[in-house]
């Protein structure tokens, strides 16, 4: 065949490289790690080492209240399958009697008040609280605080009680327990990201844990944020950027939204979260959603398991999108979010099995990542 170009190779130099970092970063994406299906949100002012028991004693009491059998689950969550109903209430049921909380954010950016001192004493409370359950065994696979936001204006202080919390915690555990991850909220500022991380690396070689030992996952709560998010913000963040997370209440109270729209399947959520996506797709960034504003409106049957269905179509909302975390503020929210992520993942397990066991190429990429998903989020 007679071609016009003597050299195509000559004229698109170092694409071999670009092409196999390319497939290793594909390679590396296609089995995800273990990502916790939530974090719960305490106010580091009531945390106690006893929060996160309390909190799986009220959500057992409530599915033993409320949803007694396989029967009542599917009536209330809308499950068709008595199988999969039986399987979901007895993963449910157990799960909330070992490990009720797979992620801990102790939160110091919002609703503290008081002066510096309230806010000394606040951290330091808080990391006597994590030193008692990480001795007892109970502090949760991933756990961390919340700092208070630069955009507030008086990043001295957030860094203050970030630092005296992990110091607290270091001297009290003797170093700082696995599976720390900071949330650094309101990143108004691409600039926020750098200066986050230069800190942490000083607190890092103070405290002397290994390099890379603290990070942080970036909350997502203002349209703001948005324009300059790109794949070039984990090197901003200098390799400390682990997530980010969405935040819905400031996210739809900073685009103008009436309050009664401020939800989390709102469009404006949905673009947000899609954006998150695109920016980070191949970075190895976690994406998390936010928590909803929900609580039951009484103790009663029908106010809980009127909470139980809108959470569970929130946590579906979420998952059908890909986000496969979320975030959680009310004991009763444990009961949906494990009702609604176990039936996700158990109502297509079997399909998905079957199908792995044909296909090769992307195909077979797309099923072994949403079986491995389904792995770490069932536990099987």
């Amino acid at each position: 065949m007679r071609v016009t170009l003597p050299d195509p190779a000559a004229l698109i130099p170092g694409f071999a490289a670009a092409y196999a970092a390319q497939r290793a970063a594909e390679r590396a994406g296609a089995e995800p790690a273990w990502q916790p299906v939530h974090t719960v949100y305490v106010p580091a002012g009531v945390f106690r080492a006893g929060t996160i028991a309390e909190w799986g004693r009220t959500a057992a009491s409530m599915l033993a209240a409320h949803l007694r059998s396989p029967g009542a689950l599917a009536g209330v969550f809308g499950v068709s399958s008595p199988a999969l109903a039986a399987d979901v209430h007895r993963r449910v049921t157990a799960k909330l009697a070992t490990e009720p909380v797979e992620d801990l954010r102790i939160d110091f950016g919002d609703g503290g008040g008081g002066d510096a001192a309230a806010e000394d004493a606040r951290a330091e409370s808080a990391a006597r609280h994590v030193a008692q359950m990480h001795a007892a065994g109970r502090l949760p696979r991933r756990w961390g605080p919340r700092v208070g936001s630069f955009a507030a204006g008086d990043p001295v202080r957030s860094l203050r009680t970030l630092d005296g919390f992990l110091t607290a915690v270091s001297d009290l555990a003797g170093g700082l327990p696995p599976g720390l991850v900071i949330t650094f909220p309101r990143v108004l500022q691409e600039a926020y990201l750098g200066q986050f991380a230069d800190c942490l690396a000083a607190l890092e070689r103070g405290l002397g844990p290994a390099d890379g030992t603290l990070r942080f996952e970036m909350q997502v709560d203002d349209p703001r944020t948005l324009r300059f998010l790109r794949p070039g913000l984990v090197e901003t963040a200098g390799g400390r950027l682990a997530a980010a997370r969405f935040g819905v209440s400031g996210y739809t109270a900073a685009c103008g939204l009436a309050p009664h729209e401020q939800r989390p399947d709102h469009p404006a959520c949905d673009h947000a979260r899609h954006v998150m996506q695109t920016a980070f797709a191949g970075t190895g960034v976690e994406l998390a959603d936010g928590s909803p504003a929900l609580a039951p409106a009484t103790a009663s049957a029908a106010d809980v398991r009127a909470l139980w269905r809108r959470h569970a179509a929130l946590v579906a909302h979420s998952l059908s999108h890909g986000y496969y975390q979320g975030g959680d503020t009310h004991p009763a929210h444990l009961v949906s979010r494990y009702v609604a992520t176990y039936t996700f993942h158990l109502a297509h397990r079997p399909a998905y099995t079957a199908k792995a066991a044909a296909p090769t190429g992307p195909a077979l990429t797309s099923l072994t990542t949403a079986l491995a998903r389904a792995h770490h989020a069932l536990g099987d």
